[in-house]
């Protein structure tokens, strides 16, 4: 089988490449170098702008971004841990943030760079977010001053969308909670950013954009990991719409939880007697108030069902699946506003499945005959606690038993005279 023969090759023939098949010396330090040399060079901070606006066309920011943006907080290049790199001659500026006036006027004159910046070079926006994740985790290698103006340039940033509330996540990290200073880098964060924002409303919308408001406990020390030492810091420093925030959703999760112990107990069968057990430890460790945990009963209970999709069948089956758990509703009725709470969550659930419309005063006089709902509690219902959802079709619907309450209720009080 022949082969093909080899082209011979000139003695001291060179080959060339590619453009593309060269790699450039990765030089980070080279780079800082240049750009120190021009920001020393500059008067002012609408100089300083204009070296970095033009510098771009002759350093590559595309490769050196993550370094350009240590220059220009840190005044120099950042290792692990911190501290500036010492290598070259001059590896230090003190044209950056943190050796600028810590006063909001002069943070806000800085943060003006960096806008301008990103507007002129749009690939450095997602490079100055992964800068600073990683900037953040380094806050304990800087002195208390500068960690004050990073968190102060962290909310404008924040501010004027720069970077995400999510970058904050970092400091949930155990060297930065353990002694506090991820809290107290928050804490400044967040005062600064109400301050420029006016108001809790953006704050609290912030934080809920970065799924920080479910976080807030992670933060603080683990020996200090409590409720009353969340709100005491943030009540001391005004920012009390915080802590509700984190306790609402601290409440949510609770619920959330119940929920699923409820599911869970069902599923494995345990007895009514248990169920209630255990719905009763979670919602006092909790602190779930007995209204809502009825809410979640009735809920979950309707849930766990597959309901027919006859009308006229789907009641008697309602009233079958319902009978059950009849003692675990009344564990949890023990005040007016739980019976109440658990009727409108009656109508509305009947309003809301069309093949329950009909089911409605079954239901209840199921409920009213197991002792779970009291006639005063339907009567308030009827006259004025009821929903608009589907209002005149349950009214009239529970108008003959409303009337038969009244009637055995006059009959009553005509007894006892």
């Amino acid at each position: 089988m022949s082969q093909k023969a080899e082209r011979p090759v000139l003695s001291g023939q060179r080959i060339k490449t590619r453009k593309r098949d060269e790699r450039e010396k990765n030089d980070p330090t080279g780079f800082r170098d240049a750009v120190i040399a021009g920001l020393d060079s500059a008067e002012d901070l609408e100089q300083i702008y204009k070296y970095l606006d033009s510098a771009g066309n002759k350093l590559d920011y595309r490769r050196y971004g993550e370094v350009l943006f240590d220059i220009l907080i840190a005044g120099g290049l950042l290792v692990p841990g911190g501290s500036i790199s010492q290598d070259g001659e001059k590896p230090r500026t003190d044209r950056c943030i943190f050796a600028a006036s810590e006063d909001m006027e002069s943070m806000r004159n800085h943060e003006q760079i960096f806008i301008r910046l990103m507007r002129r070079y749009k690939y450095l926006e997602k490079m100055f977010e992964e800068e600073m994740k990683k900037i953040l985790i380094f806050i304990k290698g800087f002195t208390p001053l500068e960690r004050i103006k990073l968190a102060r340039m962290t909310a404008l940033w924040m501010a004027n969308g720069s970077i995400p509330p999510q970058v904050l996540n970092v400091l949930n990290n155990e060297h930065l909670t353990k002694d506090g200073l991820a809290l107290e880098f928050l804490l400044e964060v967040f005062i600064t950013f109400k301050q420029e924002k006016g108001g809790n409303a953006p704050l609290v919308a912030a934080l809920r954009k970065g799924g920080l408001d479910t976080r807030l406990m992670d933060f603080l020390p683990m020996n200090k990991r409590s409720e009353d030492y969340l709100k005491t810091v943030l009540v001391e420093k005004d920012l009390a719409e915080i802590f509700k925030l984190h306790m609402a959703q601290a409440s949510q999760e609770a619920k959330r939880e119940l929920t699923q112990l409820l599911i869970d107990d069902i599923n494995d069968n345990k007895t009514i007697k248990d169920i209630i057990a255990d719905a009763k430890e979670m919602s006092t460790k909790s602190n779930i108030p007995e209204h809502e945990v009825v809410g979640l009963i009735w809920s979950t209970v309707m849930s766990l069902a597959e309901w027919n999709k006859k009308e006229e069948l789907v009641a008697e089956q309602a009233l079958k699946h319902l009978r059950t758990y009849t003692p675990l509703f009344e564990a949890f009725t023990s005040t007016d506003r739980s019976e109440m709470v658990l009727l409108l969550k009656v109508q509305e659930f009947c309003y809301e499945n069309m093949n329950f419309m009909k089911a409605f005063s079954k239901i209840v006089l199921l409920f009213y005959k197991t002792e779970v709902i009291t006639e005063d509690s339907i009567l308030k219902w009827y006259k004025e606690g009821h929903s608009n959802k589907g209002k005149m079709h349950f009214l009239e619907q529970m108008k003959k038993f409303i009337e038969w309450l009244q009637n055995a209720e006059e009959e009553s009080e005509s007894e006892e005279d």
